[in-house]
């Protein structure tokens, strides 16, 4: 057979932050793996159909359909991909939807090149140890009002109620900084 097989392990990377997804390629390419980039769900379903990823880097929220949705598309074209979720919005109720639908891991960003490959489980080329830290108790509850706040269209009225707390205590839980 004269045609040179690609070795390299192929990798789908969907964030709508191109900038982001430039230096992540980069930086994955440098681990060894071929990368093919999209910048929103609608994009990346017809270049995994066309040839199904072996590992996958999905952001959840993004223009059009939510990083979700690819998920469990990806899971249902090879149950074998191995998928990564992204996101600036974490959350126990998607980190646990994402792993239902086949996610393989959930990271809150910023997430690095390293850890990303550790969660795959594939070996990288430095031997990284995968440093996450759990969001603070402080941290989900800021994003938790964030969400209720946004299903609301920024009516704090509503999300007091919808929270069952004091519109003065949410809007001192506002004026904070989120925790990290």
């Amino acid at each position: 057979m004269n045609s040179v097989i690609n070795q390299q392990p192929s990798l789908l990377l969907v964030d709508d932050d191109a900038t982001f997804c430039q230096v992540l390629c980069r930086a994955l390419e440098k681990r060894g793996f071929t990368v093919t980039v999209a910048h929103s769900v609608e994009q990346a379903t017809p270049l995994a159909q066309a040839n199904p990823p072996e590992y996958a880097v999905v952001d959840l929220k993004m223009e059009g359909a939510s990083g979700l949705v690819l998920v469990q598309a990806l899971h249902e074209l090879d149950a074998a991909t191995r998928i990564v979720v992204l996101t600036g919005y974490a959350s126990i109720a998607t980190a646990v939807e994402a792993i239902k639908l086949g996610a393989t891991q959930y990271f809150p960003k910023p997430a690095n090149a390293d850890e990303i490959v550790a969660a795959f489980g594939h070996l990288a080329s430095s031997d990284a140890a995968l440093n996450v830290q759990p969001a603070s108790v402080e941290r989900l509850e800021w994003e938790h009002i964030q969400r209720v706040l946004q299903e609301n269209q920024g009516n704090i009225s509503a999300t007091a109620r919808a929270l069952n707390m004091h519109r003065r205590t949410l809007q001192r839980k506002l004026g904070k900084r989120p925790a990290t």
